[in-house]
């Protein structure tokens, strides 16, 4: 299992203690050390649609001027977007198989992972 996100965000942080909670292990790919590839966005969005992968609660979304906002209007603008400024991805991400994860639910979590 791979778990994507950045180690200091509080979601992520949920995860993980779930995870470890329930005896799961997970490789961390930490978004602020490692970025992510176009590919990588590209195969999540196929799953999920691009729009999942941005986490318009966010800070950093929020922080956004409305131009840059309004101009994420297609997956190339998203991709674009994502790998310049990773906290947007909504997070964490988590790939186990076929599985692909996006964000924190718990029952989400123990339907998929347990």
């Amino acid at each position: 299992m791979k778990v994507y996100g950045i180690k200091n965000c509080d979601t992520v942080k949920k995860a993980l203690n779930w995870l470890d909670e329930h005896h799961i292990s997970y490789e961390f790919h930490d978004f602020k050390k490692l970025g992510i590839t176009e590919d990588k966005l590209q195969e999540w969005a196929s799953k999920l649609g691009w729009e999942a992968l941005i986490n318009k609660r966010g800070t950093t979304w929020k922080k956004l001027d409305t131009a840059t906002q309004d101009s994420i209007t297609s997956a190339g603008a998203a991709f674009r977007l994502l790998q310049e400024k990773t906290s947007i991805i909504k997070r964490p991400v988590i790939e186990e198989g076929e599985i692909l994860l996006s964000g924190f639910d718990e029952s989400s979590y123990s339907k998929a992972l347990c």
